[in-house]
């Protein structure tokens, strides 16, 4: 009876031990707005901020104040253009608009417990050009390849963000690394979201 009863408080122990160090799993909705722009070093136009949006999903599997978050979701991006002659006056004009399904995979650490939480996460991104818009005036058409923009980008996100039970709040910028046409425009914005735990 007593090895018994030592036998079965060991496999408790060793049981309640190894579900505490299982990783704990969310799946998630997201959604939420970004500003973005085109940059170079060297460009040929001043280029404007613009609105756009994302919506997707996302999974956090989180383990000893650590987590891993990969996420898909839809989003639009983009640029103004203007052409400026030596007297600041605009000569032309055009714009480029993008609709991506971007794939973060961010690594992550939280600090508090229970129900509120604040989060800080870092990773690459990989977005896929699903559909492409741009006009361009008479004026860009002596620069040969300037709308001519890939099919694919990878870029870094960093950010932090608050979990308040289910509700979660992100802001992160977003830095492009990969070059999206010849005259090397990289991507960069702000993204704001809202996402919902499901589970």
């Amino acid at each position: 009876m007593k090895k018994t009863l030592i036998f079965s408080f060991i496999l408790l122990t060793t049981s309640t031990l190894a579900f505490a160090q299982l990783p704990k799993i969310n799946l998630g909705i997201k959604g939420g707005v970004n500003y973005s722009k085109l940059k170079s070093k060297a460009d040929l136009t001043d280029n404007s901020s613009i609105m756009g949006y994302q919506a997707g999903i996302f999974t956090r599997v989180g383990l000893a104040g650590m987590y891993l978050q990969p996420e898909l979701y839809l989003g639009t991006k983009g640029s103004d253009f203007k052409l400026k002659n030596i007297n600041n006056e605009v000569q032309t004009e055009g714009s480029v608009r993008f609709t991506t399904l971007d794939l973060p995979i961010l690594l992550g650490t939280k600090l508090g417990s229970g129900k509120l939480n604040v989060r800080f996460m870092v990773g690459p991104v990989i977005s896929f050009v699903i559909d492409e818009k741009t006009t361009y005036d008479q004026g860009y058409a002596a620069v040969k390849d300037y709308n001519s923009y890939k099919d694919q980008a990878v870029s870094v996100q960093a950010g932090g963000g608050v979990d308040l039970g289910n509700v979660t709040v992100d802001l992160r910028y977003e830095s492009g690394i990969s070059r999206l046409n010849n005259y090397g425009q990289k991507q960069n914005l702000w993204h704001l979201s809202l996402g919902l735990k499901l589970f």
